[in-house]
């Protein structure tokens, strides 16, 4: 399993995936002081095998964090994951009533939505890894 994190200085997104175009076993949203105490219950409730950590501004205080916990952590980059974070919100949860008529790139999404930057970081990861030369 793969845990993607999306670093973030006030909250943190988490996405925990099997493989390569399976939904999500679990996503969420945490502040990011309390990350390694969500961390702890996930890390004994799903064998994760790698982190995803977005290498963005955050990603070195909240790298330093997981390596107390003993799992490779690969820093993955976050090109454009909070646009493709968005229209992947709305794949999900599309717009209804007049907003159907907006379109997409105009639409912000009522919620966080640092979840599904880190279920995008999982996924580059994992597909930079099955392309990956052995």
């Amino acid at each position: 399993m793969i845990l993607g994190i999306d670093p973030g200085t006030k909250k943190c997104g988490f996405a925990i995936m099997t493989k390569l175009g399976e939904p999500p076993v679990k996503i969420g949203i945490v502040e990011t002081g309390s990350l390694t105490g969500t961390l702890d219950g996930l890390l004994r409730e799903y064998p994760i095998a790698v982190i995803a950590l977005g290498g963005g501004t955050h990603a070195p205080p909240v790298a330093a964090q997981l390596a107390r916990y003993g799992v490779p952590v690969h820093v993955v980059d976050e090109y454009e994951t909070t646009l493709r974070a968005r229209a992947r919100y709305f794949m999900d949860h599309p717009p209804r009533g007049w907003k159907r008529w907006v379109p997409r790139g105009m639409l912000l999404p009522p919620v966080p939505i640092d979840d599904y930057a880190a279920l995008l970081i999982a996924e580059r990861f994992a597909a930079a890894a099955t392309t990956a030369p052995p």
